[in-house]
This record gives structure tokens, C-alpha cells and sequence, in this order.
């Protein structure tokens, strides 16, 4: 399968640039993942597609304030991006400008309250970089950091914490989890007040999650690895989920791609950490997710490619075509959609419908043959005082023909 399988034209202004004032009040598309019909509703009437015993796995990675903006020894500005800590005050970190910082360089941050030293240039040109503070280093980022907001997005986020879920707690990803940006407290309560349960794991997003697929052949991409977690509490509301018949709903690919790296054959789920690389594309059989919300993502990622592995690539481009159509706002800030099977939930009802349709034929199919029965009788009254039932009289009748 080519990667430019799954491209689409999205016009430019339909990106977007700021999240709404109201987070539920984002648009839902509802596809079904079977027959590809959508319907076009708001992010707020999700628990009309909810039932008791439900499971929604969301991930509670909290984003970084990762991007640090200051100046090198000589007074120029460079910009240095934490990925990943690697103990010792050592993270991996993206740089710019790259040719001014090479190993041996400084930056100064603030007021001189952190110092950034280059210790090693890593393959792919990463870098390794030595940091300097007092106090508590992410007390620190929140003083002196700003959201790494994705390259597509150009405008400044004025409140940083709507770059963040409701729900963040552990700190650690360099991008949020854009499908949990939908959710309010309100909403919240309200699923778990219809008889749904949540089940919080974490997955530390990494910059990778923006990154282009390279490879013609998208079997031959490389996929990022991302640290991840399914703690005691969430691994037992999954599997007592799964083996009560219940759905587990993922609430974003980040979610997804954390239960099904753990998740046994059956779809049950042990307490788990790691990191994972796993990549879902068409194909793939899914252990344990059974529906999916996310966001509208870029043509050709890997994260479009997962929405295809669960409903379809023709599904998900013509979904997608009606995105666009219907003016939706795409990526980080942008609106969001429901992948679910709706068979399964009128399944019970049309095993109903169908029983009573097949009664139905067999009582029309009776209704015709006594009223054949009625008109031969009447047409042949003499012939069939010589027989013990209609089925001798109709039996030579046929041997006449």
C-alpha cells in the first residue's frame, strides 16, 4: 500500500489556528465504520452515542511547556525544544539555529535562572543537552517555557492551558493529545453518570506524531517510539469491560495506540509500561479497541492511516471529502469525529425485525396455500370427494400435467 493512498486536498483556512471558547462545542462527525454513513452533530452530544458500560480509555499525558526561547553566548537567539529526558538533567532536544550550536555551545535562558549546555550531536541531528538551574526543573519550564504547538499552527496561544486536557496530569509529552482537548468536567460526569466508565492511561507524545511519512511504500516507514503506560486501576476497568461485552472506547490514536501495544488476544489488558512503536494501518486487527474518537488529521500521517485500519480507507477519504464540504476545522484545535460501528447497536433490534419478518413469510406463505387450496375446491368439487386430503388430489393433479 502507497502513502499517497491517503492523501486529500484540504484548503488551507480550514486549519485550525485557535481552539474554541466553549471545548465541547466543537462540531462531531459520527461515521460508521461499517457502511461509511456520517452524521454531522456536536462534540457535547457524545453521550447520546454512549451506552451503559461503556469504557473510554483517555490519556492523561500532560504537555511540557518544552519550547525555550534564549541566547547564546555571542547574544544571538537560538530556540531549543526538550523531547526526551534522559536522566542527569540530559535531555534530547531539537535546536536552531543547528550550525550555531554545536557541541561545546551555551545558551542562557531568563534571567540566567537556566543555562543549556551542547553536549553530543545524536543521529538525525538531535542534540544532547546538559541543563543548569536552581530550584525544580519543571517549575521552571512553566516560568520560562512555552507551548511546543505544532508547525501548522502560526498563531500565539493566549491561554496555554487550552493546549491541555482537563484531565493532564503526568508530564511528559511534547504535543498533546488533541482528541481529549473536547472534553469539559461537565461532560465528563455526565458520561459517568449514564453507567460509562473511564480508565486513564498515558502516552508522552513525541514530536514524531508531526512528522511526514518518507517511504513510497508505507510498510517500509519507521515509526517513532513514544513511552507508555496502563497503571492497575485502568488495566482492570478495561478487561472487566471487554469480558462483560462492553465497548472500549479510545479517546484519541494515542490512547489506541497504548492498549493495543499491551492488550492480549483477547482484548484483556495487564498492568503495563514501555516504550512502543507499534504502527496501525490497514490491515491490522484490532485486540481490544472497539470505537475511536479523534480529530481530523494530515493527509498521509500515520495517524490517518490508524483511522483507515478501523474503518476503511474509501470510509475514512470520503469522510474526510465531507469534512471539507462541510467546512470542518482540521488538526490540533479543529473539530472531531466518532468511529463507531451503529450495526452493533441496533443489532438486538434487527434480530427482532427479522424474526418477525420471516414469521410473517411463513403466515403469507400459509395464507396463499390454503386460499389455492379454497380455489381448487371450488373448481373441482366432485374430484375431491374421492380424496383423504388435498395433498393426494394436488399430487395427481400434478401426475396429469
Amino acid at each position: 500500500m502507497k502513502t499517497s493512498d491517503f492523501y486529500y486536498d484540504l484548503p488551507e483556512e480550514l486549519i485550525a489556528q485557535t481552539p474554541l471558547e466553549r471545548r465541547d462545542g466543537s462540531r462531531l462527525m459520527v461515521l460508521d465504520k461499517d457502511t461509511g454513513a456520517i452524521q454531522h452533530r456536536h462534540f457535547y452530544e457524545l453521550p447520546q452515542f454512549l451506552r451503559p458500560g461503556d469504557c473510554l480509555v483517555l490519556n492523561d499525558s500532560r504537555v511540557l511547556p518544552a519550547r525555550l526561547i534564549g541566547r547564546r553566548e555571542t547574544g544571538g537567539v537560538s530556540e531549543v525544544l526538550l523531547l526526551i529526558d534522559r536522566g542527569g538533567n540530559d535531555w534530547e532536544c531539537l535546536v536552531r539555529p543547528g550550525k550555531k550550536l554545536r557541541v561545546g555551545a551555551k545558551v542562557t535562558f531568563g534571567n540566567g535562572e537556566l543555562t543549556a549546555e551542547i553536549r553530543d550531536v545524536l543521529p538525525g541531528g538531535n542534540r544532547l543537552v546538559h541543563f543548569t538551574y536552581e530550584g525544580i526543573f519543571l517549575e521552571v519550564l512553566e516560568r520560562l517555557g512555552r507551548m511546543p504547538l505544532p508547525p501548522y499552527i502560526k498563531e500565539e496561544l493566549q491561554d496555554q492551558e487550552r493546549y491541555q486536557t482537563v484531565y493532564s496530569k503526568v508530564v511528559g509529552s511534547a504535543a498533546a493529545p488533541t482528541a481529549g482537548l473536547h472534553f469539559t468536567p461537565q461532560l465528563l460526569e455526565e458520561i459517568q453518570a449514564m453507567g460509562a466508565r473511564l480508565a486513564y492511561v498515558t502516552l508522552h507524545v513525541g514530536l514524531g506524531t508531526f512528522r511526514p511519512v518518507k517511504a513510497e511504500e508505507l510498510e517500509e516507514h519507521e515509526m517513532h517510539s513514544e513511552y507508555c503506560m496502563v497503571g492497575e486501576e485502568a488495566a482492570r476497568i478495561i478487561t472487566e469491560t471487554k469480558q462483560s461485552g462492553g465497548r472500549v472506547i479510545c479517546i484519541g490514536t494515542t490512547s489506541c495506540r497504548t492498549v493495543e501495544s499491551f492488550a492480549n488476544a483477547d482484548g484483556t489488558i495487564d498492568p503495563s509500561a514501555g516504550w512502543t512503536n507499534i504502527f496501525i494501518y490497514p490491515g491490522y486487527k484490532f485486540k481490544c479497541l472497539d470505537a475511536l474518537v479523534t480529530n481530523f488529521h494530515l493527509p498521509e500521517s500515520t495517524l490517518i492511516m490508524l483511522v483507515a485500519a478501523l474503518a476503511g480507507r474509501e470510509n475514512v477519504l470520503r469522510a474526510y471529502e465531507e469534512a471539507v464540504r462541510e467546512r470542518y476545522r482540521f488538526f490540533s484545535f479543529g473539530d472531531a469525529m466518532l468511529i463507531e460501528s451503529v450495526m452493533e447497536e441496533g443489532e438486538e433490534k434487527r434480530e427482532t425485525a427479522m424474526s418477525l419478518a420471516s414469521q410473517q413469510e411463513n403466515l403469507n406463505a400459509n395464507t396463499i396455500a390454503a386460499i389455492k387450496e379454497c380455489d381448487e375446491m371450488a373448481q373441482h368439487p366432485e374430484k375431491y370427494k374421492r380424496y383423504s386430503s388435498f395433498a393426494d388430489f394436488m399430487k395427481e393433479e400434478e401426475a396429469d400435467v
